[in-house]
């Protein structure tokens, strides 16, 4: 068998190893997950969430979503929300105003939860409002998408990237996790993270296959309301846009075709899509 022949067949061998975990059945691990609250931003000026001028003129209020995920003995946190240093801040009228009620070791002690306790972080992507409190979880693995990493050693540092919220893990002292493509992250396809390049290079969202309420994919930012779907409404801060439509048209069909429910992290409509906090969706 020729060499190139060969090649694009084990290629094709670990693609499918890969994407595996989308489609693989229920998890024998125990899988739970909590939503916890990360804060808040007004956007007195809702025009950034689209290039073509939908929302000109409009505002509008996001909610800021962690999660919890335990598996089995082993626990995993999704997003990490705006920094400790907004807690307290109250809404102004600035353009893009974040406020921050609660911090999450707060609500993780409520559940018997240190930050140590934590043993993977993922982030579904580098900006300040969803990498705010990582630094709090240094002895976690950081698993975020090679793209974003590697944007994150560059020249210029990306918009929206703060590089002392990950202090820990660009210094060299906390372990990284740099992600090409999906990753099945236990093995068992309970919790898979997918690949949704546009919003940053390595953006992701997250699928967690739940015994009872069935499979939710957590959107990250690939898109930020509910209605950005129909309008395939693309932010002006995204990094590539033809990327976040296929990022958003390849997440509405997993999402149909695997039943999954779709959680908009950062649409306050989507917050009662889980349990309310301290409950976990089982």
């Amino acid at each position: 068998m020729p060499v190139s022949l060969w090649s694009r067949i084990v290629a094709g061998c670990l693609s499918l190893a890969v994407s595996a975990g989308v489609q693989a059945s229920a998890p024998k691990a125990q899988v739970m997950i909590w939503r916890l609250d990360c804060g808040q931003i007004a956007m007195n000026d809702a025009s950034p969430l689209s290039d073509t001028g939908i929302y000109n003129g409009q505002t509008r209020r996001l909610s800021v979503g962690c999660y919890l995920i335990r598996h089995g003995k082993e626990l995993m946190l999704w997003d990490a929300g705006l920094p400790i240093s907004l807690l307290g801040k109250p809404i102004d009228r600035q353009p893009i105003s974040p406020a921050l009620s609660v911090d999450l070791p707060a609500q993780l002690a409520r559940l018997g939860i240190r930050p140590e306790d934590i043993t993977r972080l993922g982030l579904s992507h580098y900006h300040f409002d969803h990498s705010g409190q990582a630094a709090t979880f240094s002895g976690a693995t950081l698993m975020i998408g090679a793209a974003d990493w590697a944007a994150l050693h560059s020249k210029k540092m990306p918009f929206g990237a703060d590089p002392a919220l990950l202090a820990p893990w660009l210094n060299g002292k906390g372990k990284v996790d740099p992600i090409e493509g999906d990753r099945d992250v236990f093995g068992d396809g309970s919790v898979v993270i997918l690949a949704m390049p546009g919003h940053t290079p390595g953006s992701a969202a997250l699928l967690v296959r739940l015994p009872e309420t069935g499979p939710i994919i957590m959107s990250g930012d690939v898109a930020h309301l509910e209605t950005q779907w129909a309008l395939s409404a693309v932010p002006t801060w995204n990094t590539e846009r033809a990327d976040s439509l296929a990022s958003m048209d390849r997440l509405q069909k997993l999402a149909s075709n695997l039943g999954a429910t779709i959680i908009v992290q950062h649409d306050p409509a989507d917050v009662p899509k889980l349990a309310t906090f301290p409950e976990a969706s089982r």
